[in-house]
């Protein structure tokens, strides 16, 4: 039987953790950037999706608002710097403060190390590692500004944490570089009031973690041969972690990575 996570959607309806917060998520027109954006949405949340492919986040934005959720696109390329700071700008002209950021945005990558290109190395790296800092800069200093201050919620990977699995070295290291990033910003920005963690999912059911040509059904099973727990993670799965440490129920978590791979980490 295919396990589901539609009890969750339901009780967190009622949940209503983030009403009258103001959300934004990059990276937000699909994957788990598009689950956890709805998902904040219908806890209550105003939210922002940002992102480069504009047909994609005002999907996203078109799916909150049938679920009787507010929502609003602005693009942004998380790696350039006036990009950045432009989107955060607008935010607050249009909302007047951010309370929880989801770095999200990520691109991936296989194929053996020696074979890779500088381009290669550049988009992941600046995607993934400096457009997390990126954010996190301008997020931070909009924060700082704001008697509340703010939650941060950075996505790492699994692989980075041991970061020993072939054919994926650079991808390893941008995500690696994303949790130590997370550890260090959560220690230095705690005493401003600024909460920031992160989330390192495993194999998921997202286009990112399909091979060429597979279906639904061929990455499942491809994926389920590999992981302790016997099945792919679904992104509601890692959604439900985001919205927990973004969430006073998780006020006490500072620089707190939470690995999400049914066990895959431990073999």
């Amino acid at each position: 039987m295919e396990y589901s996570l539609s009890y969750e959607r339901k009780a967190n309806r009622e949940l209503q953790r983030f009403v009258d917060k103001i959300v934004l998520v990059t990276g937000g027109g699909s994957g788990i950037g598009q689950v956890a954006a709805r998902a904040f949405a219908r806890e209550g949340a105003s939210v922002v999706v940002a992102g480069r492919r504009a047909s994609e986040g005002e999907k996203t934005v078109a799916l909150i608002q049938a679920d009787g959720g507010t929502a609003s696109y602005i693009p942004v390329d998380v790696r350039n710097e006036a990009d950045v700071a432009r989107l955060i700008e607008e935010i607050v002209a249009r909302y007047g403060r951010l309370d929880i950021a989801l770095n999200n945005a990520g691109v991936f990558s296989l194929g053996p190390l020696a074979e890779a290109t500088e381009q290669t190395w550049d988009t992941i790296i600046d995607v993934n590692l400096k457009g997390t800092w990126l954010s996190m800069k301008y997020e931070i200093q909009q924060m700082l500004k704001q008697p509340e201050r703010g939650t941060i919620v950075n996505i790492g990977s699994n692989i980075g944490v041991p970061g020993v699995k072939p054919g994926i070295a650079i991808y390893a290291a941008s995500k690696a570089g994303v949790q130590v990033l997370t550890k260090a910003a959560a220690l230095e920005y705690i005493k401003h009031g600024i909460r920031i963690n992160s989330v390192s999912p495993g194999p998921t059911k997202t286009n990112m973690s399909k091979r060429p040509s597979e279906t639904d059904e061929e990455q499942a099973r491809r994926i389920a041969e590999s992981v302790p727990l016997g099945r792919i993670g679904l992104p509601e799965e890692i959604a439900s972690a985001i919205l927990w440490l973004s969430s006073p129920e998780a006020s006490f978590a500072v620089g707190h990575d939470i690995v999400l791979d049914g066990g895959t980490t431990l073999q």
